[in-house]
């Protein structure tokens, strides 16, 4: 009855089965693990939101890495702005999805060291982007500064393109080794996203505060996976019972068509008549 199951039809279908289950099932695993993390990281973020900030030496270094359980701390660092020094972020958005650029002004210390500062989001002075726009000052004299910790931004986890050949005092990335190379100077590792004080007038406008609130859809979807990984073998089973029913009907029928022609009327014998004497 099941013999149809070694046809070469049979064979592939059974065989591309198998190999969907584990398949769906790493997915949906993959989507787990993702969901994870988007949990801990809100739980990061929760946490160094909450805390009270504490100086940036304390956490980062010259060609460090700032460890991502660090990631959003509040830092403090004192100093004064070098405007001289300072070049823009290209293609960066604000809350309205706008495009222009982040202000990036190092912030040297007293100690000599430099911090690197993300002052906020001004808007593109043109389509062309290829003049320096227009940036507002940074605040003159020795101060005191607040901001959120950042990890140097790579192409690997931006997947954004370093590229080469941009107009003078513009850049793709933010990152403490390459700024370093730039400026000649101990830059410490990531960067951060000025919080105090804020700018005089509407720019730079602030970078905003990370959302930590929500999950994302990825445990919905590796659910989906799962879910699909159990629907295979279930819809195998379908399309074999499937398979053997109308196999089994035809038989019948064959058997019908079969029987009827052996049943039919028997064929008329002619009559004879004995011969006379």
């Amino acid at each position: 009855m099941y013999r149809f199951l070694l046809s070469r039809q049979w064979v592939i279908l059974t065989l591309l089965a198998l190999a969907l289950i584990p398949t769906m099932v790493e997915l949906g695993f993959w989507q787990l693990h993702r969901h994870e993390r988007r949990v801990a990281l809100n739980q990061v973020i929760a946490d160094s939101l909450a805390a009270k900030p504490v100086p940036a030496e304390s956490l980062t270094a010259p060609g460090a890495k700032v460890d991502g359980d660090h990631l959003y701390r509040g830092v403090t660092a004192k100093g004064s702005f070098d405007a001289s020094d300072e070049v823009v972020v290209r293609r960066r958005t604000n809350a309205d999805e706008e495009v222009g650029y982040h202000v990036l002004t190092p912030f040297v210390l007293e100690d000599g060291k430099v911090l690197l500062v993300n002052r906020g989001w001004i808007p593109a002075d043109g389509p062309s982007q290829t003049a320096f726009p227009k940036v507002p000052a940074p605040p003159g004299g020795e101060l005191t500064i607040t901001g959120r910790l950042m990890q140097d931004q790579t192409t690997e986890d931006s997947g954004i393109k370093n590229l080469r050949g941009l107009p003078d005092r513009q850049i793709m990335l933010i990152n403490s080794e390459l700024e370093a190379d730039r400026l000649g100077k101990q830059v410490l590792g990531g960067y951060v996203d000025l919080t105090d004080p804020e700018p005089g007038g509407d720019t730079p406008e602030p970078i905003p505060s990370p959302e930590h609130d929500s999950i994302g859809p990825h445990l919905a979807y590796a659910w989906q996976w799962w879910l699909f990984a159990a629907g295979v073998p279930v819809g195998w089973v379908v399309l074999v019972r499937r398979e053997v029913r109308e196999r089994a009907e035809r038989a019948e029928r064959a058997a019908d068509a079969e029987g009827a022609e052996d049943t039919g009327p028997a064929a008329v014998q002619p009559l004879t008549h004995p011969a006379r004497p």
